[in-house]
């Protein structure tokens, strides 16, 4: 569907600002927030704003690109290059990424305290979430699950990451760590683990009871979603930490 009719002319209930003010961003699809970034469509009875915002995302997804993944990589020259797109649209909406990415970058206050997958989730997610190739990543605990720290142990290609649980407790015991959250991501975008992921966690759940350092959880994250392995699978009811 594409959209020509002016905003001004929907029903209110049906315009983009004012579903989002009732019903939160959530509740929009990926044109209408780049509606509401552009403001205006492409003008004399053509494109409306949410028109203009489908037909960006058309044009990113050519090439067999996913649209999201090219907005993240998206230049101002390749914005302007679309009929409608001038330099203070196209800046709008790079300043709008570059403000999402700047948010899941923040660091984490000191003493972040570990206690729900989604923390864990957030606090890996500018080095995990969007990454086109898989990295494997701890967060390093106290033993109050205080955060004290993140290290990335490998990068691998874009459909595997290899990290042996010696080199996993090598890292957690330099750095200081008691207890550790390990993840890594799928850049896929498919958070469902793979037998491999099921067999490192087994290993590293039994490193843990040998070693004394328990392991919290095992997060995969990918395409704005994560799954946590404690949650979804038996292991830790197989291998109690004792945390």
């Amino acid at each position: 569907m594409t959209y020509s009719l002016r905003i001004a002319d929907l029903p209110s209930t049906e315009r983009p600002r004012e579903r989002l003010m009732a019903h939160g961003a959530k509740s929009l699809a990926t044109a209408e927030l780049l509606a509401i970034l552009l403001g205006t469509g492409q003008g004399a009875g053509k494109l409306s704003a949410v028109g203009l915002g489908q037909y960006i995302l058309q044009k990113l997804g050519e090439h067999k690109r996913d649209p999201l993944t090219a907005l993240r990589e998206v230049s101002v020259h390749e914005l302007t290059q679309i009929p409608g797109v001038g330099p203070a649209k196209a800046t709008t909406i790079l300043a709008a990424i570059e403000l999402g990415k700047r948010v899941l970058a923040a660091a984490p206050t000191e003493k972040t305290v570990i206690d729900d997958p989604a923390v864990a989730a957030a606090v890996l997610s500018a080095d995990l979430m969007w990454q086109a190739q898989e990295r494997f990543a701890i967060l390093l605990l106290d033993v109050k699950h205080r955060l004290l720290g993140t290290r990335i142990i490998s990068i691998g290609t874009a459909t595997e990451t290899l990290a042996h649980p010696r080199e996993i407790f090598r890292e957690i015991i330099r750095q200081g760590g008691v207890r550790a959250v390990v993840a890594h991501n799928h850049p896929s975008g498919n958070v469902d683990p793979s037998p491999e992921d099921i067999a490192l966690t087994r290993q590293l759940l039994q490193g843990g009871q040998l070693l004394g350092i328990p392991l919290l959880d095992h997060l995969i994250l990918g395409d704005g979603n994560y799954t946590s392995l404690r949650q979804t699978t038996t292991l830790w009811q197989d291998y109690p930490q004792g945390d």
